[in-house]
């Protein structure tokens, strides 16, 4: 027989409650990582998309501006419209000349957001490394002069 002292019965159980948040911070913030990259994506997808109709100096919106349509564009809710913990504002679109608005001059497009990690850990948890500013820019040749739609930021 073995004293109360020499049994290891719960062992286990108590090393995995010490262990398992722990696995689940990895797990969530490889869940947020994942979920970072997906917007990158999207949003490098929309300034490319935006600066092709810049481009051709189309609007295919039926009102509003350029910058409007192609925040409208995004894949989700949360980069639409913002106001989730993760996302608190909607995805920014500028639209800039950097060489003035001449055919053959570039047109930029940036698509930009900032994305709060792991907004259920506090501030003091992460170390200050509660966030980040996600963009993603195109660049084209300007092939007719802009007039359905105007330089700035929606």
């Amino acid at each position: 027989m073995r004293s109360p002292r020499q049994q290891q019965d719960g062992v286990a159980l108590v090393e995995f409650a010490l262990v398992a948040p722990l696995l689940l911070v990895i797990l969530f913030g490889m869940l947020d990582f994942g979920r970072t990259f997906n917007y990158w994506i999207d949003a490098t997808h929309l300034a490319n998309e935006g600066a092709r109709w810049a481009v051709v100096n189309k609007n295919p919106a039926s009102s509003g501006t350029l910058q409007d349509y192609i925040q409208q564009q995004a894949d989700t809710d949360e980069l639409r419209n913002g106001g989730s913990s993760a996302v608190p504002s909607a995805l920014e679109v500028c639209i800039s000349f950097p060489n003035g608005a001449t055919v053959g001059n570039p047109v930029q497009v940036t698509a930009s957001l900032t994305y709060n990690w792991l907004p259920f850990l506090s501030q003091q948890a992460l170390g200050g490394l509660t966030s980040t500013t996600v963009s993603s820019s195109s660049t084209m040749r300007l092939e007719a002069p802009p007039t359905a739609y105007s330089a700035g930021c929606s």
